[in-house]
């Protein structure tokens, strides 16, 4: 039996609790994979998206959430209008703009 149980905890038959300091050290080690894993790659995603809907102008070519493209026309407040071909237009959220094409991509489909 000793191969599975070591001779102490089987002859004397109590377990020694951890120490504080290994819980700690867990409690330590969960907190920096959340941080490194989750936490941090999200909020480098937001900064970038913050970015490009600051950098967003009249003219700029833009794919926004429903995966529709176009042009923004006019922009009001957190507000675009975007002109999906001619004479067709709609009103977005800023915010739903997920990616802005390189200039000249809508005409080129």
């Amino acid at each position: 039996m000793s191969l599975f149980i070591s001779t102490a905890y089987a002859a004397d038959g109590a377990a020694q609790q951890p120490s504080m300091f290994a819980n700690l050290g867990m409690i330590v080690v969960f907190v920096a994979i959340f941080y490194f894993l989750i936490w941090r790659p999200q909020s480098k995603r937001a900064k970038e998206h913050r970015t490009l809907i600051q950098s967003l102008g009249v003219g700029s070519e833009v794919v926004f959430a429903g995966g529709l493209m176009g042009r923004i026309t006019k922009i009001e407040g957190d507000f675009a209008v975007v002109e999906l071909n001619r004479g067709n237009e709609v009103k977005i959220q800023r915010a739903s703009v997920v990616s802005v094409l390189p200039e000249g991509t809508l005409n080129s489909l």
